[in-house]
């Protein structure tokens, strides 16, 4: 998958369905934030990952130290802001090459993982703002399936928080669109080596089927399996309990 041209594309994307509306939109999925809010938290978020690979950062920068981390105050000046932090992000990984080691929030890793972190974040704010105005989203299957692996990645991976399974719980998640194969599969378990996950099929506690993107959403608690189109099997108090422990 090309993760440099889906970022930009994700972002342009995002940045045409903003720019007619009212930046004091409320966004629901998102606590109190404006529509304003929310694009300003997304391309800092852009130029804190740029300025983080620019400068082989081994320690976390403070989201008040990033450069030109605030929008103009002009709306279409704004969007234009918006839009440019997505290459800035592809540039800083070309300037310092792909396999230099950085700091993320899970560890050190090659500044290329920045960019596949960043599309998938645009991408689920880019729900956000959709869903607060009512807008259609939808992502490429192939697309919305890696951005699931990449969620269920960092929700297992992450150790600032506890694990968001107990001991003998299981997820599996099933794609109902047969031609993501092995990759429209998740399982996702605490067992005796910890929480981990795989594309495997396994009878699990709670399971969940039904469209990629709806798996998605429900898993990033943009909408609820039921909205989201999903036929649930077995415990959901484990599938609420995943949701209410997992990052993010």
């Amino acid at each position: 998958m090309d993760f440099r041209a889906a970022l930009l594309e994700q972002t342009r994307a995002f940045g045409d369905l903003i720019r007619p509306a009212d930046p004091a939109t409320p966004v629901p999925t998102c606590g109190e934030w404006t529509l304003k809010q929310l694009y300003r938290h997304v391309g800092r978020g852009n130029r804190w990952a740029a300025q983080i690979i620019s400068e082989r950062r081994n320690q976390p920068l403070d989201p008040r130290e990033v450069r030109d981390g605030k929008p103009p105050d002009d709306h279409d000046a704004a969007i234009e802001w918006f839009q440019r932090g997505a290459q800035m992000v592809i540039d800083a990984v070309d300037h310092v090459g792909a396999d230099a080691r950085v700091w993320t929030f899970i560890g050190p890793r090659p500044a290329g993982w920045w960019i596949r972190r960043r599309v998938h974040e645009t991408a689920v704010h880019r729900a956000d703002a959709a869903l607060a105005l009512g807008a259609p989203f939808e992502l490429p299957d192939e697309f919305a399936a890696d951005c699931l692996s990449e969620w269920i990645e960092l929700a297992t991976v992450d150790k600032r928080h506890p694990p968001a399974l107990d001991p003998g719980q299981s997820i599996h998640l099933h794609a109902s669109e047969e031609k993501l194969g092995p990759t429209g599969e998740w399982t996702i378990a605490h067992d005796e080596d910890g929480l981990s996950w795989s594309h495997s099929h396994s009878k699990s506690s709670v399971a969940l089927r039904g469209p990629v993107t709806g798996l998605l959403l429900a898993a990033v608690r943009r909408k609820t399996a039921a909205d989201a189109g999903l036929e649930m099997l077995g415990d959901a108090a484990v599938w609420d309990g995943w949701l209410e422990r997992t990052p993010f």
